[in-house]
């Protein structure tokens, strides 16, 4: 069983995930992927800042340490976390709020089934799966009644549960990754 510990002493340059002891190596991202992730990152940045909201939204490579133990350590490609007494310069201690997560060919089975319900037991409120080879975004609302995802295209206007007032509109990322 590995612990976080195994993960801080990879060679520099090297990425993992633990999941309950589990190590994952990363796979370095694609630019369509960055871009995406870039995308998201500065929507709901520029959208807290004009709103004034409690809310900090951080990019990968971020250190969350899940669970707040020695066994899960992951890096989302976004996260909103509204309890800053959470974040310190290591990371984030515990579940963020809102975590979002671009597939890549490499981490399908990792984002939507491990990750989904690691974050689904650690507390996470809300978890976004954006899918570029289907043009898709799926949603999982942990806090809500529908235990069934809520699957968006790339021309929808997607609203946060999380961050007030914040709509992300897809068809605005179709034309950046254009």
């Amino acid at each position: 069983m590995h612990t976080i510990d195994d993960i801080l002493a990879l060679p520099e340059g090297e990425r993992a995930e633990l999941i309950d002891g589990e190590m994952f190596m990363m796979a370095t991202p694609t630019r369509r992927h960055q871009k995406t992730v870039g995308w998201l990152y500065a929507m709901i940045f520029h959208h807290i800042m004009r709103k004034g909201g409690k809310c900090e939204v951080d990019v990968s490579p971020f250190a969350v340490f899940l669970k707040n133990d020695r066994w899960n350590y992951v890096e989302p490609d976004v996260i909103v976390t509204c309890n800053r007494d959470k974040l310190d310069d290591q990371g984030c201690h515990g579940a963020p709020d809102w975590v979002m997560e671009v597939l890549s060919p490499s981490s399908v089975v990792m984002d939507c089934r491990r990750k989904l319900e690691a974050y689904r037991s650690a507390g996470v409120r809300a978890y976004w799966i954006v899918d570029h080879r289907k043009e898709t975004v799926t949603i999982y609302d942990f806090e809500g009644e529908d235990k069934e995802p809520k699957v968006y295209g790339f021309t929808d206007v997607i609203r946060s549960g999380i961050v007030e007032d914040l709509e992300l509109d897809f068809a605005q990322l179709q034309e950046y990754l254009r």
